[in-house]
């Protein structure tokens, strides 16, 4: 086994510890962990490299999201994953929205052992008897852990609107309304049951609970378009595989938004403001 098959890998790794852990900080740390049991490895005892290291990285990352569900149990606010900023273009397919804001703040819902066997099954194609391999548990156990999982999930995933030129104007919308100030004109870009979830981490200021509703989420923007800010500017750009907006504070990323809409109406506005979160981007 030679260093060079192991980074032919890395960006696959890296692929499933982020969806598993939601940040990106700790995927790097559970790729790095492979990386060195697989140093460890004694080089004839791996006949397929891909599947053993996707299977230590799935492991390794089922123990570290039982210590972050305990951190996140005591974070300050709402909590968000982290964003990873792409200079490609997104596409809106099935793994841009595998790894969507939404859909990772949905899995949080989900048991670690449940997340990976979703993950295994649902976006990287694994089957059953693999799954079982990995997880260490029973290939009866892993179809009802994805049962589970699928419940938990259907019951909460409406229908966003995938093209990157949907994505596009519902931000432009979102940036001409609340720059206007005019309360009517926020409105009408929200839907009754939009949510607004802003993720300071304690850090920086933030909405400290998720705020729910048109009404209450437009008076919000209303009141955050009234207080002046020097030298504002903003940006399109790829985050997690949809079209996000970096807005700009003096030139210091301040805060990373997305929208998630249904019929040109805006259902869940995500901010990330945490400056801990925002590091990797800046």
């Amino acid at each position: 086994m030679t260093d060079a098959s192991f980074d032919n890998h890395r960006a696959y790794l890296f692929a499933i510890a982020y969806r598993m852990l939601g940040s990106a900080a700790d995927a790097d740390d559970i790729v790095q962990d492979a990386w060195l049991r697989w140093q460890r490895e004694p080089r004839d005892a791996v006949e397929k490299p891909k599947a053993w290291l996707a299977s230590v990285v799935t492991r390794l990352s089922i123990d570290r999201l039982r210590e972050l569900k305990r951190r996140r149990e005591e974070y300050v606010g709402p909590w968000l994953p982290e964003p990873l900023v792409s200079a490609a273009p997104p596409d809106g397919g099935e793994l841009a929205e595998s790894l969507s804001l939404a859909f990772l703040t949905m899995l949080e819902r989900l048991t670690p052992v449940e997340r990976a066997v979703f993950l295994l099954r649902q976006v990287f194609g694994y089957d059953y008897p693999e799954i079982a391999a990995i997880v260490g548990k029973t290939e009866a156990n892993c179809r009802q852990q994805f049962s589970r999982a699928q419940k938990h999930l259907s019951d909460a995933r409406p229908r966003f609107e995938t093209s990157p030129q949907a994505q596009q104007r519902m931000l432009q919308g979102f940036l001409d309304a609340v720059g206007s100030g005019d309360i009517a004109r926020i409105e009408a870009i929200l839907r009754e049951d939009v949510e607004l979830i802003s993720d300071g981490g304690g850090k920086v200021a933030a909405a400290m609970r998720v705020l729910k509703g048109r009404e209450i989420v437009a008076k919000f923007f209303k009141g955050v378009a009234s207080r002046p800010l020097a030298e504002l500017s903003y940006e399109f750009a790829a985050v997690n595989g949809q079209v996000g907006l970096l807005l700009k504070v003096a030139g210091r990323l301040d805060t990373i938004f997305v929208i998630e809409s249904i019929d040109g109406q805006a259902h869940t506005i995500s901010a990330v403001r945490n400056p801990d979160k925002l590091a990797r981007v800046s």
